[in-house]
């Protein structure tokens, strides 16, 4: 749970996959800049937000989704992925080995601000590290600050760039790095460090 006690954050199941794509449905547009256009979006989310890719996903070793749930609801979710993928621009920023993408974290909008990212973020970051990841990084649409803010406040610096494809469209993306610490130091601020 988070501080707040509002939101319980643990591992998604398969009985999940229906409401994780109707969550994703609902949130995946929020994170697009306001110029793509909508049946681009709709069918990224028929492609890679549907119900049957999030089966695909649960039952994938080496992905993790994590969902963030008020009163037994889902209000958001996390996706980790292992490993860097075969993106040259992300291999060339994403020095730190291993790796692990934080490659979905999205909140329902009328969840924005409640606690319930933080807390997936933060689950994220621990479960990564129990993986023995040293790094966790994202892509986030350039135009797209209110989630860089977010981003930077949970430990997350610009290593580099790469570019997304939303249909005929070509987006541009901030390659965002965090640097996971040990097992004894995971649940402290990030950059916090202790002596020797």
């Amino acid at each position: 749970m988070n501080p707040s006690g509002r939101h319980e954050v643990g591992s998604a199941e398969a009985t999940d996959a229906d409401e994780l794509a109707a969550v994703a449905a609902a949130t995946f547009p929020l994170a697009c800049p306001p110029t793509s256009p909508p049946d681009e979006i709709a069918a990224f989310i028929a492609a890679h937000l549907s119900r049957e890719r999030f089966v695909d996903y649960l039952a994938d070793p080496s992905r993790t989704v994590l969902t963030a749930r008020d009163r037994g609801t889902i209000v958001g979710y996390a996706v980790l992925v292992d490993g860097v993928g075969d993106d040259p621009d992300v291999a060339r920023a994403v020095t730190i080995r291993p790796a692990v993408e934080l490659s979905k974290i999205y909140v329902l909008a009328d969840n924005h601000g409640s606690g319930a990212a933080a807390a997936l973020m933060a689950a994220a970051a621990d479960r990564a590290a129990g993986t023995g990841a040293r790094c966790l990084w994202l892509g986030v649409n350039q135009k797209n600050e209110r989630a860089q803010r977010f981003y930077t406040k949970g430990g997350f610096r610009i290593a580099g760039t790469k570019t997304f494809h939303l249909g005929a469209h070509t987006e541009h993306d901030f390659v965002m790095v965090r640097t996971l610490r040990s097992d004894a130091l995971r649940g402290l601020a990030p950059g916090l460090a202790v002596g020797p």
